[in-house]
């Protein structure tokens, strides 16, 4: 990548358009988060939503002229679903990602509900030509690199034509934003063997394996995720969910018994502190917010998704992340392989 004279940041033309108003902690986290990505990460930031509590918020960082405000009348709360986007047309969300499509910014950036996300950024920014259903892809922190898991939520029930499409849009996400070579795919079911699964799954199994365009590997199971035995793995949003959570909460219990572990008596705590810098790469490599979000993948505009409780330093981070995946073309990288794949199989 370019140097920009902070390291992981590519330059891009436009700015990010961050909904400032979804999210637990927003405004004032959001906004905050929006301050560290300019300052610290180089990447120009418009926020969306409020002006006035925005404005506020800016004037106690003293970033009103670094950041301008667009304004947004509405805003989806957190508990509200997919039908939200059609009541509210004017929500910040919404407003975020008409300043994409009109070209005024290089991608949207919110903390907000997921729902309310995937479905206003359905119908503002419309699916790429060909992709059936967008997919939430997100970076699992394996060794030596990250795997791409997708899909994360978007998509409770699928078709096997769909994840065959999840293939191939994790495998050009994989290249342009994780700088992977022939990215090896996994399918996630409950064993290796090809005959494991269900019916969509089994069918899966033979389209990806029959397409010439993708490193297929077979079937992975649950205990492969962090292994990093393959770069993309392939499963339906309600799996790929539970999943995704069901590590978050074990890394979560795992660092909780470290800490309980540590502070059990003065050898351990002296041992603990020996180790200190160790254990808090390991914190952050292991840590989701810190890998900026989860991207919705298939859409005519990159779109990056905060975990709902995210504080400043995720914030900040989604939107380097959005950034980044901008200025690599992820949007364009994935619409040309799907379009390549739609005329290989003829399938879409």
């Amino acid at each position: 990548m370019p140097d920009t004279g902070r390291p992981g940041v590519t330059p891009v033309a436009a700015p990010v358009a961050l909904d400032a108003m979804g999210g637990d902690h927003a405004p004032h986290e959001i906004v905050a988060g929006a301050v560290t990505a300019v300052r610290e990460h180089g990447v120009p930031v418009v926020l969306v939503g409020a002006p006035r509590p925005l404005a506020e918020a800016l004037a106690a960082h003293d970033a009103t002229r670094e950041i301008p405000i667009v304004r947004a009348e509405e805003a989806l709360a957190m508990h509200e679903g997919a039908l939200a986007s059609l009541r509210r047309p004017r929500s910040s969300i919404a407003v975020a990602c008409h300043l994409v499509r009109r070209g005024d910014a290089c991608a949207v950036v919110s903390a907000g509900s997921t729902a309310g996300i995937v479905a206003t950024a359905r119908l503002r920014l419309r699916g790429q030509q060909g992709v059936l259903r967008p997919a939430i892809a997100v970076a699992l922190p394996t060794r030596p690199r990250p795997t791409v898991l997708l899909d994360a939520g978007a998509n409770a029930e699928v078709k096997p034509e769909m994840l065959l499409q999840f293939a191939h849009l994790g495998t050009a996400y994989a290249e342009s934003a994780l700088h992977v070579e022939n990215p090896r795919v996994g399918l996630l079911t409950i064993g290796s063997e090809a005959e494991k699964g269900d019916k969509v799954v089994k069918r899966a199994h033979e389209l990806l394996a029959a397409a010439p365009s993708l490193d297929f590997a077979g079937n992975v199971e649950g205990h492969d995720l962090l292994t990093g035995k393959v770069d993309v793995v392939v499963t339906d949003g309600f799996t790929g969910n539970v999943a995704l959570k069901t590590m978050e909460g074990a890394v979560r219990y795992a660092f909780g018994e470290l800490r309980a572990t540590v502070e059990s008596g003065p050898l351990s705590r002296l041992g603990a502190l020996l180790q200190r810098s160790k254990i808090r790469r390991l914190r952050h490599r292991l840590d989701p917010d810190a890998y900026g979000g989860a991207v919705l993948l298939g859409l005519n505009g990159t779109v990056v998704i905060a975990h709902g409780a995210a504080r400043a330093g995720s914030i900040a981070a989604a939107c380097a992340l959005a950034a980044t995946l901008a200025a690599a073309r992820t949007v364009a990288r994935t619409g040309e392989r799907v379009a390549a794949a739609g005329r290989s199989h003829r399938l879409w």
